[in-house]
């Protein structure tokens, strides 16, 4: 019998069992727009270019290394930092007494925006979600006891990533530590943050030119120093499809190339010490394949666009991360069980290294019990299961290649676009990957909310009892507090005079485009320059970034199966109009220094498809900003989205500047990450609902709408109560 008949045969008996009159009704379509069929056979693979290559050759589709795994396993580099200084020190020699490899620092979000522990601006967010540093004495407390030329060392930052690199290797040069031993990896990929994440300071020129000079000095002083680690991670978190994480992911680092070349360097200089950090979701084999298709895709257009010569140019080295957008607050022992899978995917895909989330990360910061349950997780992986005996165990796979070779295809397209727009920079800078990031989250939080994708204890499958689990609690005001005192010493103690020669130097360097700023940064910091100070050096130069906040209309409403599920929403449309006569105007405010917005974009797009009037507040505003925004917007409701656990301090703070201003007629309600054991502190405060993770939009929609009526009457009873006396 022939292929052929051989499959047309299969069809005939699937047709049989399903009792259908198509079998490509069965066909699942993927937010990639990649068409999944029932039954893969080599028929499909017969035009795929990548097949026949070896592990540790081009295009490195089955891994950068001939041996990968069987000659020794991925490293388990857990993501931490909390609180301050010696307290993640603790934790990080805990967890490498546990079989931890190496360190992934990290900072809280005042250090990311590149302000000092004492500035107005972010007293709510001093050690919450990462460790607070704020000059080279914490840095040096931070990794005391931690031999720095034996140990890798990954820091997530971008933003300050100046004054924190040049903390680093000042540390280590006060250890005893030269520079060309220190080995580890600095984000440094601050076009994903204009993106996404948006932890930016500078705008993206200046910004790039940091970039480079960083490249430039680690490739002549720092050998086995990563100088960049560009990240996809971030875009899948905010809602990005793995074709456009994979596409804008190696368009940032071409521009990164091209940025580095123009300042002198050759490609083969820098090019083999650049790393990637990829999320790994729910999407098992579709997952694996992107890692693999991202080490094609690397080489293709390395090779194509800069004639790399040296072999490990073209090489793609990545990190991984399990999704922290997959977690659930929703009976969170399963997000144990989501991690694994995850963790599996990273490891088939053939990542470099590797850090698994916490079960209780959709609630709050982990634990250490979740932390140890975590990192278990990849030690059981690695000797356990027999995932390691064997290199790329997945090749050959009708479907994992077919999904290798989708992916590869239409990544490239969307490469090819960015290209023809200029680059990333270019691309960056118009606003297109942050709108088609934006599309992709809003249309998958419909399929959610209407249960077209399935999330199981959230939208199906759902336990009526809901277990209590320890949360993280961080005092953010004893942090604070500890903060101010290490910096009002540190300046006391250091010789002014040398650190104002030195800040004045790196801002004519800035000023001038003249010499390396990371060299001039490190001058700085030894004299016990702060990382306030030296951002606020550079932002004297460059000015401080900030954009305008789009909303996505007639996305989320258009992709949401189940339209009777609005029925109730535009009953309570109707009442409100009714009493108010005007539709209900929300302001959506994101308080702190906290620039992941993807919740907040969502459900701004999601009200204005529904009926609301939306005005979206800009980033990183604090609440006496929001409050009078809110108030000149003329909005019945303010809406905050809290994800990096400043809710019990900044909206409190918000509530009472409502008050302070007679405006306290207006309803605040919120969502996001937080912990139930802080909901009745909330509601004590003045919030009318609060809408944790997995809560269904139009349910969110309604509840709000009707609140907001109720306020609205009881205020007209009120006022009439006291006329009528």
């Amino acid at each position: 019998m022939t292929k052929n008949n051989s499959l047309q045969s299969w069809k005939e008996n699937a047709l049989k069992e399903l009792k259908k009159q198509d079998i490509e009704a069965i066909v699942v379509e993927t937010p990639e727009g990649i068409n999944i069929k029932p039954l893969y056979t080599e028929l499909d693979n017969k035009e795929i270019k990548h097949l026949g290559s070896y592990p540790g050759e081009a295009p490195y589709v089955r891994g950068p290394k001939a041996t990968m795994y069987t000659g020794r396993p991925w490293t388990i580099r857990q993501y931490a930092g909390f609180s301050t200084a010696s307290e993640s020190n603790e934790f990080y020699k805990k967890n490498l007494a546990s079989g931890q490899k190496g360190l992934s620092v990290a900072f809280d979000l005042a250090t990311h925006r590149g302000y000092d522990s004492d500035h107005e601006r972010v007293y709510g967010d001093v050690g919450k979600a990462g460790v607070a540093i704020d000059s080279v004495e914490d840095m040096k407390i931070l990794f005391d006891g931690i031999p720095l030329d034996k140990m890798s060392v990954s820091m997530t930052m971008n933003g300050a990533v100046l004054p924190v690199l040049a903390g680093y290797i000042v540390a280590a040069e006060e250890q005893g530590v030269s520079l060309e031993k220190l080995s580890g990896t600095i984000q440094n990929d601050i076009l994903k943050e204009f993106m996404v994440r948006n932890t930016y300071i500078y705008p993206p020129e200046p910004s790039m030119r940091i970039v480079s000079d960083i490249i430039h000095f680690t490739s002549k002083q720092m050998p086995k120093f990563n100088s960049i680690s560009i990240s996809g991670y971030h875009m899948q978190e905010a809602g990005a499809s793995l074709v456009q994480e994979l596409a804008f992911t190696i368009a940032d680092g071409l521009e990164y190339i091209r940025a580095a070349s123009k300042s002198g360097l050759l490609v083969d200089d820098f090019a083999p010490r650049l790393s990637f950090f990829f999320a790994i979701g729910m999407n098992f084999f579709m997952e694996a394949a992107k890692l693999r298709a991202a080490r094609y895709l690397w080489s293709e257009w390395t090779k194509k666009l800069f004639n790399c010569q040296n072999p490990k140019s073209q090489m793609l080295r990545t990190h991984c991360q399990t999704s922290g957008a997959s977690l659930q607050e929703q009976d969170p022992y399963n997000n144990i069980i989501r991690t694994t899978i995850e963790a599996l995917a990273a490891t088939l895909g053939g990542t470099q290294s590797l850090h698994t989330n916490s079960f209780d990360e959709a609630i709050g910061l982990p634990t250490e019990f979740s932390a140890k349950i975590a990192r278990n997780t990849q030690l059981i992986l690695q000797h356990e299961c027999g995932i390691t005996d064997t290199v790329d165990p997945l090749a050959g796979s009708y479907f994992v290649e077919n999904m290798t070779k989708e992916l590869i295809d239409k990544a490239n397209a969307l490469i090819e676009k960015i290209e023809r727009m200029g680059g990333m920079t270019v691309a960056v800078m118009e606003g297109f990957p942050k709108s088609e990031i934006e599309i992709s989250a809003t249309k998958r939080q419909a399929k959610i909310d209407s249960g077209e994708q399935v999330i199981v204890g959230v939208n199906k499958f759902k336990s009526d009892q809901q277990d209590p689990i320890e949360i993280l609690d961080i005092d953010n005001n004893a942090v604070r507090e500890e903060q101010i005192n290490k910096i009002i010493a540190i300046k006391k103690s250091r010789n002014p005079s040398n650190v104002k020669i030195a800040l004045e130097n790196l801002k004519k360097a800035a000023k001038e485009n003249t010499g390396n700023l990371l060299d001039l940064t490190i001058i700085a910091i030894r004299a016990r320059a702060t990382v306030g100070e030296v951002s606020h050096a550079l932002e004297d130069v460059y000015g401080r970034y900030g954009v305008k906040q789009d909303v996505i209309k007639n996305v989320y409403k258009n992709a949401y199966i189940n339209k009777e599920d609005f029925n109730e929403v535009d009953e309570a449309l109707l009442n409100f109009k009714n009493i108010a006569g005007e539709n209900p105007k929300i302001f959506m405010a994101k308080l702190g220094q906290d620039g992941h917005d993807r919740g907040a974009k969502v459900i701004a797009s999601a009200f204005t498809d529904i009926g609301f009037t939306v005005e979206i507040g800009t980033l990183f505003q604090t609440p006496k900003e929001a409050v009078e925004l809110a108030i000149k917007s003329g909005v019945h409701v303010i809406g905050i989205s809290s994800l990096a656990a400043g809710h019990k301090t900044l909206i409190p703070e918000l509530i009472e500047e409502l008050k302070r201003k007679h405006a306290d007629d207006i309803l605040v309600i919120c969502g996001g990450v937080i912990p139930a054991q802080d909901y009745q502190f909330l509601y004590d405060a003045g919030v009318a609902a609060i809408f944790g993770p997995g809560t269904s939009i139009p349910h969110a929609a309604s509840t709000t709408i009707n609140k907001a009526s109720e306020k609205l009457m009881r205020m007209h009873n009120y006022r009439n109560a006291r006329m009528n006396n």
